[in-house]
């Protein structure tokens, strides 16, 4: 028997006909097949075989990537939404192959392989899927699933009609189970380089899931922050020549004539009294006291006349455009305002 052999005739034609046949006992029981009869079609050798407890897969030998994956997240939800019908003619069919799966999400490295992590192993490669699930799910390990609980199950993303973790979560999921200092390095810088995500994201949920008492980790942490700042200057270097602005002084300080520093700014625009600052500060125990800083800086540089504008990872990952639209609002206001105070400008 191949996997394209015909099934059951009682067996629903989408899944007769389609790539996945992952079902659960009850959808079985549900088209008539008998516990003597699943009994006959699992043993030894049979055409249908069980992945997990009360989860089978409709045909012989090992199970497609697709299939392991949803059979985890089937054997983790509480319950499988069986695709509705229509309810008129002429109505949109449902798509046969995407049930929802509740309260189950699928974290850790098949997350990240799902997002398009190259660092991380292929589907067929892992021995293990990770499955999130609310805490007081009564639901063990076993099989080739990895039942992890949480308060808190993060929005899942949708990426090829599953539901996975957010990179963040999955990253954090990853490394807790990650001694290699390599791998884990390899896994956070490219969460930044590639652009999934920013660091500060990552920093909230290592810092949340306890993680960053481990010395790779810390150290890994360093790396990261420093790759996260890096390409948001690289950001904001392109902003600049992408969208037309004119060419600022970068990475200085400012000092008043024979006074005090006034701090280092990442741009300074000195005909406009206009400055940005790159946020990507990492959410620490010490956020409070940098933030505070951060809004001293802010305060004194505009009691003397400069506008410093904000940005922060995130914003130019995500809204390029519109960062370089705040600052040239900012650029063109300069005309009406009153000449700032005379600074000293240093390269940094």
């Amino acid at each position: 028997m191949t996997h394209n052999t015909p099934l059951s005739p009682r067996l629903p034609r989408h899944t007769a006909e389609g790539t996945r046949r992952v079902l659960t006992t009850a959808q079985l029981r549900a088209h008539g097949i008998s516990p003597a009869e699943l009994a006959e079609q699992c043993r030894p050798g049979g055409p249908w075989q069980q992945l997990l407890p009360g989860v089978y897969v409709l045909h012989p030998g090992p199970p497609t990537s697709e299939e392991r994956l949803h059979a985890a997240l089937t054997y983790a939800a509480r319950e499988t939404a069986a695709p509705a019908v229509p309810s008129q003619p002429g109505a949109a069919e449902p798509h046969p192959h995407r049930p929802a799966y509740k309260d189950a999400v699928i974290t850790g490295l098949a997350a990240l392989t799902l997002h398009g992590f190259t660092s991380s192993p292929p589907l067929p490669a892992l021995a293990k899927i990770c499955v999130l699930v609310p805490r007081l799910r009564r639901l063990r390990t076993t099989g080739f699933v990895r039942v992890l609980r949480t308060a808190a199950l993060p929005a899942p993303e949708q990426v090829t009609g599953l539901p996975v973790a957010p990179v963040p979560r999955a990253l954090a999921d990853a490394v807790a189970e990650l001694s290699d200092p390599g791998a884990v390095s390899r896994l956070l810088t490219e969460a930044v380089r590639g652009g999934h995500c920013d660091p500060a994201s990552v920093v909230r949920e290592l810092t949340q899931a306890k993680l960053l008492t481990r010395p790779h980790l810390m150290d890994a942490v360093d790396s990261l922050l420093a790759e996260g700042r890096a390409v948001a200057e690289d950001r904001l270097y392109r902003m600049v020549r992408e969208y037309g602005l004119p060419d600022p002084v970068w990475n200085v300080d400012l000092r008043l004539p024979g006074g005090p520093r006034l701090g280092g700014l990442d741009a300074y625009w000195p005909e406009h009294a206009v400055a940005v600052e790159l946020d990507t500060r990492a959410p620490r125990q010490d956020e409070d006291a940098m933030w505070s800083e951060y809004a001293r800086k802010r305060e004194t540089l505009e009691r003397l006349g400069i506008t410093v504008v904000y940005i922060t990872s995130r914003k130019l990952r995500e809204s390029l455009e519109q960062q370089a639209t705040i600052v040239r609002t900012a650029l063109m206001a300069s005309v009406d305002r009153d000449p700032a105070a005379y600074v000293v400008v240093l390269p940094r």
